[in-house]
């Protein structure tokens, strides 16, 4: 598995960022979001790849495809997070590092989107802080990834 690589995947309607519902999801494009995790990425010394799709299927290809290859993950599956026990599923056989990301807050948000099936199987969440929570996710995959290589402090002898 690499160390250097993170793998941003984004969910359907995703796409639409920047025209769908700006009030909830701001007025910046997916093309931002992903230009923004990539500038932090490289600041941590980590690429970042992206996918994204309408397609639950292309979710969990890339989710299978990554195992082996890259040391993390950062999902915003968008509405997928909320029933997609596929995609659970294949996060649950990924031994790397995953950040579930929202732009919105969905614990503040219509009922059906205040459970995750996402999130019992990442590291951590974040969530409500817009755009700013792609760098964030960033930043929590570079702390956790150091956290992971660094060796266990050694006992002392009695």
């Amino acid at each position: 598995m690499s160390q250097g690589i993170v793998l941003l995947l984004s969910g359907p309607n995703l796409n639409l960022l920047g025209e769908r519902e700006p009030a909830v999801y701001g007025t910046e494009t997916l093309a931002d979001h992903v230009h923004a995790a990539t500038a932090a990425a490289h600041r941590h010394g980590l690429l970042l790849e992206h996918v994204q799709s309408q397609h639950e299927g292309d979710l969990i290809n890339s989710v299978h495809a990554a195992r082996d290859r890259v040391a993390a993950l950062i999902v915003n599956a968008a509405a997928l997070s909320h029933g997609s026990w596929s995609l659970h599923d294949a996060l649950a056989a990924f031994d790397g590092v995953i950040v579930e990301l929202h732009l919105s807050n969905p614990a503040a948000r219509e009922p059906f989107r205040h459970t995750s099936v996402i999130a019992p199987v990442a590291d951590g969440s974040i969530a409500g802080f817009g755009g700013l929570g792609y760098e964030l996710a960033v930043e929590a995959v570079s702390r956790i990834l150091a956290a992971r290589q660094r060796p266990a402090p050694e006992k002392e002898r009695p």
